[in-house]
């Protein structure tokens, strides 16, 4: 080993060295999170990052953003924080793609494939059922992600699966299962996840659900750099050629341990 790294470990890395935070959140939107979006994007980037996606809490989770706002206007404060990410990002050859965590009672969906505008447009997302979530966002082309389904938390009432309505499973959260990580820290949860995207033949991915700069390196890798998010929700539904890791231990995109 060198530098607390395998040998396999380094040549994953060369394999696939485009390594994106898909679970990410910032001061701007999300009442949990400890830094801006453009000091998120700032130490992702120094971390060995090629680019996030900012996935703020929406109406239904622990935002920032007073709910009271006219429908527009609540979008475009929510979206501020990407926005702001996305200008450094496209300065900076960094990444920068949006996406937004759903929530429901507890309950969190990754919602990847629609951007500001689309939101605006369809005020009705606001009120919708997990079963009409679904409809709407594959309807747009994008995909939803049920984010870590196992996690045990005083805000999670109950674990609730929706296998008919979710596109796939975040089925590795550094947060639970790498060994830097503070908080929700249990690597059950990520075991459990892997056995129900498995079940289900679900695509999987992977991140670390950071509130903070004090990244854990947790994310999915490929080969190539990501175009857009409708590259990243078509390589993730046909699972083409990616990686999953923790930031510490590395996966096949079937979620099988590689190192």
């Amino acid at each position: 080993m060198e530098n607390g790294m395998s040998l396999s470990t380094k040549n994953l890395i060369k394999e696939y060295p485009y390594l994106y935070e898909t679970h990410l959140h910032t001061s701007e939107a999300s009442a949990c999170a400890r830094n801006s979006a453009v000091d998120m994007a700032k130490s992702a980037k120094e971390a060995g990052y090629s680019g996030i996606f900012v996935t703020d809490h929406n109406w239904g989770g622990n935002t920032c953003i007073h709910l009271k706002l006219p429908w527009d206007a609540w979008v475009h404060a929510f979206c501020q924080g990407y926005r702001e990410a996305k200008e450094w990002g496209d300065a900076n050859d960094f990444d920068v793609f949006f996406g937004y965590e759903a929530g429901y009672n507890g309950t969190e969906f990754l919602i990847y494939g629609v951007d500001e505008e689309w939101m605006v447009n369809h005020p009705e997302i606001r009120e919708a059922s997990v079963q009409e979530q679904f409809k709407l966002i594959n309807d747009a082309g994008g995909m939803v992600i049920h984010a870590h389904p196992y996690r045990e938390e005083w805000y999670i009432p109950d674990i609730r699966l929706f296998p008919e309505y979710v596109n796939g499973v975040e089925a590795i959260n550094a947060t639970h299962s790498n060994p830097k990580s503070t908080s929700h820290n249990d690597p059950m949860y990520d075991i459990n996840a892997i056995e129900y995207a498995k079940k289900y033949d679900f695509p999987a991915t992977a991140g670390s659900d950071i509130h903070s700069v004090d990244h854990f390196g947790g994310g999915v890798a490929f080969r190539t750099r990501l175009t857009s998010v409708k590259d990243y929700c078509e390589r993730i539904l046909g699972r083409q050629d990616y990686l999953l890791t923790n930031g510490d231990k590395w996966y096949d995109n079937r979620c099988n341990e590689l190192v």
